[in-house]
């Protein structure tokens, strides 16, 4: 054990969160598997599910390990050739007939001989950041011109998102809104920021009444996306049933039911994954939705002071490209849970279920823990550095 302990670089902390994270996600994913067995009969035993999430959670502990291993500075490189891989992928998933309560939502692609699907657009989301990343830290000495941007920067944005939009808005608009975070803070000029969020608002606009005027265009999305916005607070529609029994979970938390004994979980069709804040609340009240809120206040603690640690510009914008979605995806669950915002399917990193957003979550702290391990190599070799001139003196 002590051997594998001499393998692990990087800030210790986001070990150690990361850890306890998925350490406490294994209750909550048991309580809430029988809702799949006898509510939605998408399982047949509480041991598969859990067997199954014990799975992902160990894959992705291996893509973190051996992310984190890597160089940080390649993934400069490697993020456009990924790109174009991305957005071929995205294509591909277009092209998937998958349905979901009767709707098309073409996310997902399935992967061969394993029995699990994977949502593309994590991956772009990872992908695009460090890309955005790459072209800041590449700029950064330049005067930047919206017309010599357009083709660099905006039209890989705008393709992405636009193979994402139509069955993921959701995520489109997490992405959008990190990457405008992204170029705030990487210092690109705020005049273009204001007009491309003016364009974007105004082409969403064209582009939902387009399809309510043709709503063969992209049947079932645009509904979907409507509904969720005027269902938010009706409790007799779908979405507003769903938060009516979040709100009941977590009312009930104040007297938590204990471990297993939840009672919403049988009502909440996303009791694993979008409302599994609400489960936890339910069942363990403040002794562990708090300590969860607090580790995630902590990982973005961490995610700062790595950001600031780091030895080039990339790596600092690396980090906040690929580190402050997972906070802010944590934020959006939460909000959903307590009726703050609309149902947006945002799961909650490292807690909920799914294969993919734990493998893209493992993937992006691994990222981040190389920018860490980079900067500790670097005091490791000034230290060696010192040591041999104090010996040849």
């Amino acid at each position: 054990m002590l051997q594998f302990f001499k393998h692990i670089k990087g800030d210790k902390t986001i070990w150690a969160v990361v850890a306890l994270l998925g350490i406490l996600s294994f209750m909550p994913i048991y309580s809430a598997s029988t809702n799949l067995i006898y509510v939605v009969g998408s399982s047949s035993s509480t041991l598969g599910i859990l067997i199954k999430h014990a799975f992902l959670m160990l894959s992705g502990f291996i893509i973190l390990v051996a992310v984190h291993k890597i160089n940080y500075k390649y993934f400069s490189s490697i993020s456009v050739i990924a790109l174009v891989c991305v957005i071929i992928l995205l294509l591909y998933t277009l092209t998937q007939d998958t349905t979901i309560g009767g709707a098309t939502a073409k996310r997902w692609i399935e992967i061969p001989f394993v029995g699990l699907s994977f949502q593309t657009s994590t991956l772009a989301n990872v992908v695009l950041m460090t890309y955005v990343a790459r072209y800041l830290a590449t700029n950064k000495e330049k005067e930047i011109i919206l017309k010599e941007s357009v083709l660099k920067l905006w039209f890989p944005i705008i393709l992405v998102l636009g193979l994402i939009v139509p069955e993921n808005l959701s995520t489109s608009v997490l992405i959008f809104t990190m990457v405008i975070m992204l170029l705030f803070v990487g210092g690109y000029p705020l005049k273009y920021l204001f007009s491309i969020g003016g364009i974007a608002i105004a082409l969403f606009g064209l582009f939902f009444v387009l399809n309510k005027a043709y709503p063969d265009m992209m049947p079932n999305r645009i509904n979907t996306w409507a509904n969720r916005i005027e269902n938010f607070s009706n409790p007799d529609a779908e979405e507003g049933y769903q938060v009516e029994k979040a709100k009941i979970a977590i009312a009930t938390g104040l007297e938590p039911t204990g471990p297993g004994k939840s009672v919403q979980k049988n009502f909440l069709p996303q009791s694993s994954s979008d409302f599994i804040f609400a489960i936890i609340i339910e069942e363990f009240g403040i002794i562990l939705w708090l300590p969860i809120v607090l580790l995630y206040i902590l990982l973005l603690i961490r995610f700062v002071v790595v950001a600031q640690k780091s030895p080039t510009t990339f790596g600092t914008l690396m980090v906040i490209g690929v580190g402050f979605p997972i906070i802010f995806q944590a934020i959006l669950n939460m909000m959903v849970a307590v009726n703050l915002i609309p149902v947006t399917g945002q799961n909650l990193p490292l807690i909920s279920s799914g294969g993919t957003s734990i493998w893209m979550i493992s993937l992006a702290i691994g990222m981040v823990l190389s920018v860490s391990a980079a900067k500790d190599n670097e005091l490791i070799n000034e230290e060696n550095s010192i040591v041999e001139n104090l010996e040849t003196t």
